[in-house]
C-alpha cells in the first residue's frame, strides 16, 4: 500500500491538469494523455478560434441607433463603445461578425462589426439591429431614428 504522503491528492492533480489545459500549451491525446502543442511545449502565440463562416441568410426588420449617452461604456464584447465607429448591437450574431446593413427604402448601405448585444424592445417593434451613430449617419438614419433594413453577414469591412 502506498504511503499517503507519496500520493498526489486528487484536488491538487485536478487543479494541475486544469492549469495545463487552460494555458493552451498542451493538447489531449488518446495515447499519451497530453502532448506539447508545439516543439518544446512553447506557446508560439495566443490561440485564436477560427472565424465562423458567413451565413447566407438575410434578416429583415427595423434598425435603430445609439450614441453619445453610451460613449466610453463597455459593450457586451468588452470593447469601449465609440459612437463614431462603424459598429452595431445584435441579439445573436457572434462578436466580431461583419454585417452589411441595407436601408430598404433608399438602398443605402453600411458595413458594421458586431460588438454589443441588443436591440431591446417589444417583439412588435421588429428591431433587429442597433447601429452606432457613425453607422446610422452613413445610411441617413439619425433624424428618423428607425428604418426598415436588410442584414447580410459578410466577410469583412
Amino acid at each position: 500500500m502506498a504511503n499517503p504522503r507519496d500520493v498526489i491528492p486528487a484536488r491538487v492533480l485536478g487543479a494541475a491538469v486544469a492549469a495545463v489545459m487552460a494555458c493552451g500549451a498542451c493538447v489531449p491525446t488518446a495515447e499519451t494523455g497530453f502532448e506539447p502543442r508545439s516543439p518544446g511545449g512553447a506557446i508560439e502565440g495566443a490561440y485564436e478560434a477560427p472565424s465562423p463562416p458567413p451565413r447566407a441568410e438575410v434578416q429583415d426588420g427595423n434598425a435603430t441607433w445609439y450614441g453619445a449617452a453610451f460613449a466610453g461604456r463597455k459593450t457586451a464584447s468588452g470593447e469601449p463603445f465609440n459612437p463614431l465607429a462603424l459598429t452595431a448591437a445584435h441579439r445573436t450574431l457572434p462578436f466580431g461578425t461583419w454585417v452589411e446593413v441595407t436601408r430598404v427604402d433608399t438602398g443605402a448601405t453600411v458595413r458594421v462589426r458586431i460588438t454589443d448585444r441588443g436591440p431591446y424592445g417589444t417583439p412588435s417593434q421588429h428591431r433587429i439591429i442597433d447601429l452606432s451613430r457613425g453607422a446610422a449617419e452613413r445610411i441617413d438614419l439619425v433624424k428618423s431614428g428607425v428604418t426598415r433594413v436588410e442584414l447580410r453577414v459578410v466577410e469583412g469591412p
